[in-house]
């Protein structure tokens, strides 16, 4: 593997899972490939678990950390070709991604889409800039339309807790007040059509009218607008807020009868209930499912650590 930007760049997602599970049971076993080598980590935009498992899961591997804050910690970055660089950014990613690249043997980068220009988000730019010009391995720390990483940690959950062979999965649209991005909607959808493939899940993605995803990613899931009709039988539930893909970045309704209560959870096969964190408690998901037995939000978020270091091992082999 030489870089991590989407499912695309997986040859065997079954070995990447096994992958992340073997790493669980035993951190510490592959210390010696991350000698001497390090990772940069880029953050346009905030985060807790993606920050800390990557970082844990770099130091597992015996590589050094270095962490960054974009436009906090640097400065400002120009992303655009051929411009007269006469307003706020200072820097242009030719350079800094190439300095970067000398300083560190791996990079991870985490930028949001803006949700303002539909064709400029789904260009992946920031992503393809570094790819471009820094000459190191990039891995995707969630970018404005996929967020892989946790779709590896969704899938290690589900292999590990699920009961039945062939489990149904579903992944339901929550009500949010202010517009948040496609990417972790987009990216599930991504690894659980894979999953379907290989025989490991069925798939249903429920939402309201007007929040379909883009086609490239729901592929052949079976779409269901109403949302009990599509739990019947669950045995793994995704929550996940997104905003409009065709009324781009903007919130249609925040209905709230699409918060998942434990009523909503009793028409599931005594379903697990997932969520990528963080949650509003209470406006997308009650605190009784939250705190039941069902939840497994936390095991899903301590499993981020070992989808980054299953990555991360395979970028150092080829290293």
């Amino acid at each position: 593997m030489t870089n991590f930007l989407s499912l695309a760049d997986v040859t065997d997602i079954d070995a990447l899972i096994q992958a992340g599970l073997t790493a669980k049971s035993n951190p510490f076993v592959d210390q010696h490939l991350g000698k001497n080598k390090t990772i940069g980590l880029l953050f346009f935009n905030s985060s807790l678990r993606t920050r800390l498992s990557t970082q844990k899961a770099a130091q597992n591997l015996g590589m050094n950390v270095i962490t960054m804050n974009v436009g906090q910690d640097s400065w400002g970055l120009e992303m655009e070709e051929g411009v007269l660089m006469n307003a706020d950014k200072a820097e242009h990613v030719r350079e800094a991604a190439a300095v970067i690249g000398r300083y560190c043997d791996v990079i991870g980068i985490r930028a949001f889409a803006e949700l303002k220009d539909r064709e400029k988000d789904y260009q992946e730019q920031v992503m393809h800039q570094f790819a471009k010009y820094a000459k190191v391995p990039i891995v995707n720390l969630e970018s404005a339309t996929r967020h892989p990483l946790q779709s590896l940690a969704d899938c290690i959950t589900i292999e590990e807790a699920k009961k039945v062979k062939r489990p149904k999965v579903v992944l339901t649209w929550l009500p949010h007040f202010k517009p948040l991005p496609q990417a972790v909607a987009n990216s599930f959808c991504e690894w659980m059509n894979a999953r379907v493939q290989s025989g490991d899940v069925d798939f249903v993605v429920t939402h309201p009218e007007g929040y379909e995803l883009a086609p490239e990613f729901v592929g052949n899931a079976q779409v269901i607008y109403n949302q009990d009709e599509a739990f019947k039988g669950a045995d793994f539930i995704y929550g996940k807020n997104w905003s409009s893909y065709t009324d781009y970045g903007k919130v249609l309704t925040q209905d709230p009868s699409w918060a998942v209560t434990m009523d909503d959870l009793r028409l599931t096969n005594n379903g697990k209930f997932m969520h990528c964190l963080p949650v509003r408690r209470n406006l997308k998901v009650a605190d009784e499912v939250l705190d039941s037995q069902q939840s497994l939000v936390i095991e899903q978020a301590a499993n981020r650590e070992w989808s980054a270091q299953a990555v991360l091992k395979e970028i150092l082999l080829t290293l």
